[in-house]
């Protein structure tokens, strides 16, 4: 079921954190120069546990991997372009590559996927952080559709020993997970049966492919949406079973079309499993884009609005 937000991810999530660090002292959190009211309460309860870098965000990565060696469980904070794309090196090197020889927990909160930021422009948008993230052996990747599930990402980000990154979007966002909770053992949620295709989403593009999903239904097509929120650990087996039962597939994502997202990951999974069936990737069309508006209406310029998206899945149902 899809209804009103009735919080933003970062404080479903950051409320978690402010709970467990009353039970927790290896809990520490640091931002780069981002706040939020719940980060408040952080900063005034646990000074001894907080620290503001500054917009410093390679210096972020460089001391949350300190504190990790000294076996705090930690959590990094910043908006999603410059905590991945602005301390890319640093993030290989002292966080992925020292994955490999020691335990360390790391957990780098980027708000803003995507549009999210819709009138900032593209130096504060994110339509490459799947890519360049997934690139990186040892990372884990967590992007959730709904606060309910960032907020129980708390879970994974504790006992899970890596580094992560979760994406989070930096606007309220219907509540998907009302009356269920995500399987997390399975690292996706099938939301929707079809017998005809199914729409893979993850994100803010999971709420785009339940609207297009309604619609193809009005046209008499039978679709299924799955919301992908665990791109790295997510069940193969368990997901190629679910594709495995149409002849159609469809990527949705807010990331550039066949640059290594949502379509790539599909691509290699088809691949691999050997899944007999036709696919279709929709991802944002071109380059990078000044235009303003609104995030509905950029979507439909870049060919992943629910209209176009719809028009295209149509076209493809009938083509194949």
């Amino acid at each position: 079921m899809l209804n009103n937000a009735t919080m933003a991810m970062r404080d479903a999530l950051l409320e978690n954190v402010f709970k467990g660090m009353h039970n927790d002292n290896d809990i520490f959190f640091l931002t780069a120069d981002f706040g939020s009211p719940v980060l408040d309460k952080i900063r005034s309860d646990f000074p001894d546990r907080f620290v503001n870098v500054g917009i410093a965000e390679q210096n972020l990565i460089n001391v949350s991997a300190g504190l990790a060696l000294e076996g705090y469980k930690v959590f990094a904070y910043a908006i999603a372009p410059f905590i991945t794309m602005r301390c890319y090196e640093q993030i290989r090197v002292n966080l992925a590559l020292l994955s490999k020889v020691r335990n360390i927990n790391v957990n780098l909160i980027g708000v803003g996927a995507g549009y999210s930021y819709v009138v900032s422009g593209p130096t504060h948008q994110c339509y490459e952080d799947i890519t360049i993230m997934r690139a990186l052996p040892e990372f884990q990747i967590l992007s959730p559709a709904d606060h309910v599930t960032a907020g129980l990402m708390f879970d994974r980000c504790i006992n899970s020993v890596g580094p992560k990154y979760l994406r989070f979007d930096a606007q309220l966002l219907g509540t998907i997970y009302e009356d269920r909770r995500p399987d997390f053992e399975m690292g996706f949620e099938v939301l929707s049966s079809g017998t005809d295709c199914y729409i893979v989403a993850t994100g803010y593009m999971v709420h785009t492919a339940i609207k297009v999903a309604m619609m193809l239904r009005g046209d008499g097509v039978s679709v299924g949406v799955i919301d992908l929120f665990d791109l790295v650990n997510f069940n193969e087996k368990q997901l190629s079973k679910v594709l495995s039962m149409v002849g159609k597939i469809i990527s949705l994502e807010e990331g550039f079309s066949g640059r290594g997202g949502i379509d790539s990951l599909l691509f290699n999974l088809i691949s691999k499993r050997q899944i007999k069936t036709n696919f279709l990737n929709l991802g944002v069309e071109g380059g990078y884009s000044f235009d303003l508006g609104t995030r509905e209406s950029l979507h439909e310029k870049v060919g992943i609005g629910p209209n176009i998206a719809h028009s295209k899945i149509l076209n493809f149902l009938k083509t194949v």
